[in-house]
């Protein structure tokens, strides 16, 4: 199979079996960060071909077609990913102590890059897929929008305690 190096761009990317903080689960070994994007058809057909790890949804009404959709996995070891939360409040990084909180947010729009890692395992290839760089855009209601100047009362009791010692 050809080594894959191009990225993958998506952007208005739907999100789902967000496990940003790495827990332990049923599907999921612990310290394994990672969430799934669900493509179009035809392009979960062009990157299983490709050699992605392309996996299918079987739908609930037998008339609807699979939903292809990848795994995408986060690594802060050798090439960490540049993850952004947008809010009205403008841009906030997210590293690797923040980016759990992703995994209960309340998300309006996710564009992302992922790039391709090419593995061979016992003689078998194949792409894994890792988040380049991902901006997230938090869903607002009218109170955040209406509190968002009011200053955190408790980061200013915090500060007053260092203060005093």
């Amino acid at each position: 199979m050809p080594k894959v190096d191009n990225n993958i761009v998506i952007e208005n990317a739907r999100i789902g079996f967000r496990n940003f903080s790495g827990a332990a689960g049923k599907y999921n070994t612990a310290g394994s960060r990672n969430f799934c994007v669900f493509l179009e058809y035809e392009l979960g057909e062009v990157l299983e071909k490709d050699g992605w790890n392309v996996r299918w949804l079987e739908p609930r009404d037998p008339e609807d077609i699979r939903q292809p959709y990848l795994q995408v996995a986060l690594n802060y070891n050798n090439f960490p990913p540049k993850i952004a939360l947008v809010s009205s409040k403008g841009k906030t990084r997210l590293d690797e102590t923040s980016i759990s909180i992703l995994d209960w947010a309340e998300i309006e729009n996710v564009d992302l890059i992922i790039r391709p890692y090419n593995l061979e395992v016992n003689g078998k290839t194949g792409v894994k897929a890792y988040v380049k760089s991902m901006f997230v855009t938090l869903e607002e209601d009218e109170l955040d929008t209406k509190y968002m100047d009011v200053p955190d009362s408790a980061a200013n009791s915090l500060k007053g305690l260092d203060d005093e010692d």
